[in-house]
């Protein structure tokens, strides 16, 4: 069955390797008679595709106000053609005396060569526009040249703006100039680029092929940007902290190992931003935030990638409240603004960022969803016996606070579909936060669940230098007994501490997941411009 499939796919490929092959003698014929598209340097574009139907449309609407449609009632159907093709010639010569000329640019994604006249499409970063050819108002050279152009070619386009009897807003073109001759072959027009390995590979043929794919990365940019102006709103100020770090700290997770020529030192790529941002709290800086690539040697799935981009802020004077206020505030904030309701749908779910987040304790929601209370457990060996009853796998070093965490994993995530703060973790999964003064086993600490993901990470951060010191020792001890992925001791974080950092508020947001949810879309390399990917074999 493969021999036969390799067959047929043989006469494609022979076909496509022609088909670049004359592309290149194309080009070389333009070199050869000095007319090189690839020593251009600049083209005045004036107008986006959108911006012409947008124009052309307002235009009509002053020139054509309180013109009717013709009525053809009673004709037969000549006469109505007919009544209607003059009804028509007779707005194109009210347009046409007042015409709208443009100046755009564009790849060509379809051609119709039709004798004396020709359509084609262009598409810019804001859409795609029909553009009408006649031979008669380009010129025979110019007109010729068109007919050899080959879908993929980027073309600069001058002439003005015409509605078709088929009603689309046109550019009638008086000009081509040839910009980029494309020397490889796009897909099939009629199904895109389907194959997913090959749309994250070559995200440049993706975007080109694939309006949504395109869109989603817009509203990408259009998501960070509006995170920008409502913390910019509450005086919030963007900093940018170090990549490179001696030691990889602020989060549970491996890091990436690489070595620093200059210093010979061997560093790390940097697996959070918590540590340096709260040195600028103790700096008196009061609010930050910082919005950067983080790196986790970690495995890849559906939601998580090696490197990805994470927020995250810290407020002085406030605590996890008060990130509470904050995370509800801009989820809110970013709906509305940015997908245009407090209700959004993912996955054919409505989601409501309208109503009040419900909150419960990591406590409760064990109670709620698994009829487990861990209130009423005092001690690791009866966490531990619990766990077993219930079927779930732990370690020999985990404490009943790992238990609890992983009866949460087990039971509740899955069910936290609308917007609901997870609050009081358990202290020992919990190394940088301030313990709950009314039960130091748990601590000021909360994960927003959206859609069963955790969409971020927040304290009541802890700024006492000793107790801080006595749980990095215990993330020592942990990494001595095999954890790859505990915390060590860093020593001018304590030092930092020392000299004092007020009360503050700390959150990480994952911008990734973020984008996946405020797009609806089903895995994180669909938000992510060049996913990590297994080396290809040469």
């Amino acid at each position: 069955m493969a021999k036969n499939e390799n067959k047929n796919a043989e006469p494609q490929t022979v076909d496509l390797n022609q088909q670049r092959k004359v592309r290149r003698e194309k080009l070389a014929n333009l070199q050869a008679e000095g007319r090189d598209p690839f020593q251009i340097t600049k083209y005045d574009q004036t107008h986006h595709t959108d911006e012409c139907k947008t124009l052309y449309q307002a235009h009509e609407d002053e020139l054509l106000a309180g013109r009717t449609v013709p009525s053809t009632e009673g004709l037969d159907e000549a006469e109505a053609r007919m009544v209607m093709n003059n009804d028509y010639n007779e707005r194109r010569a009210i347009m046409d005396a007042q015409p709208i000329h443009v100046s755009i640019a564009g790849r060509m994604m379809f051609k119709r060569v039709m004798g004396k006249a020709s359509f084609c499409n262009i598409q810019d970063l804001k859409g795609k526009i029909q553009v009408y050819v006649a031979r008669d108002a380009i010129g025979e050279d110019a007109y010729a040249d068109f007919k050899k152009s080959d879908i993929g070619d980027i073309y600069g386009i001058k002439g003005f703006l015409f509605r078709t009897k088929t009603g689309e807003v046109s550019v009638h073109a008086e000009e081509l100039t040839l910009l980029t001759k494309s020397l490889q072959v796009l897909p099939e027009k009629f199904h895109g680029l389907q194959d997913t390995d090959t749309r994250y590979r070559q995200r440049y043929v993706d975007l080109i092929m694939n309006e949504d794919s395109k869109n989603v990365f817009i509203k990408r940019s259009q998501i960070i940007k509006e995170i920008r102006n409502f913390l910019a709103g509450r005086d919030f100020i963007e900093v940018e902290t170090p990549t490179l770090v001696s030691n990889a700290g602020g989060a549970a997770a491996r890091p990436f190992e690489t070595h620093y020529n200059a210093l010979d030192e061997d560093v790390k790529l940097r697996i959070s931003l918590e540590l340096y941002l709260k040195r600028l709290i103790v700096g008196g800086l009061e609010r930050v935030y910082e919005i950067g690539r983080v790196y986790r040697n970690e495995g890849v799935d559906t939601r998580h990638n090696p490197e990805f981009t994470l927020m995250e802020l810290y407020q002085a004077y406030t605590d996890y409240y008060g990130m509470m206020e904050l995370t509800e505030s801009m989820f809110r904030y970013l709906a509305e603004t940015v997908c245009g309701s407090s209700v959004i749908s993912y996955n054919g779910i409505a989601i409501d960022f309208g109503k009040p987040f419900r909150r419960l304790t990591m406590n409760e929601a064990i109670k709620e969803y698994a009829g487990v209370d861990f209130d009423a457990v005092a001690t690791d060996e009866e966490a531990k016996a619990l766990a077993d009853q219930h079927h779930i796998e732990f370690e020999a070093r985990h404490t009943k606070g790992d238990i609890v965490n992983l009866f949460f994993e087990e039971y509740c995530e899955k069910n936290l579909i609308q917007p609901t703060f997870i609050m009081d973790h358990p202290l020992s999964i919990s190394p940088l936060t301030k313990k709950k003064p009314t039960d130091p086993e748990k601590v000021e600490r909360f994960e927003l669940f959206i859609n069963t993901w955790e969409m971020c990470n927040a304290y009541s951060e802890l700024n006492d230098p000793i107790d801080q010191r006595e749980r990095f020792a215990q993330q020592d001890r942990n990494a001595e007994a095999g954890d790859e992925e505990a915390q060590h001791t860093d020593e001018d974080f304590l030092n930092a501490l020392e000299i004092g950092m007020p009360p503050t508020g700390g959150i990480g947001y994952g911008i990734d997941r973020l984008v996946m949810l405020l797009t609806d879309s089903a895995a994180i390399r669909d938000v992510l411009l060049f996913p990590t990917m297994k080396s290809l074999e040469k």
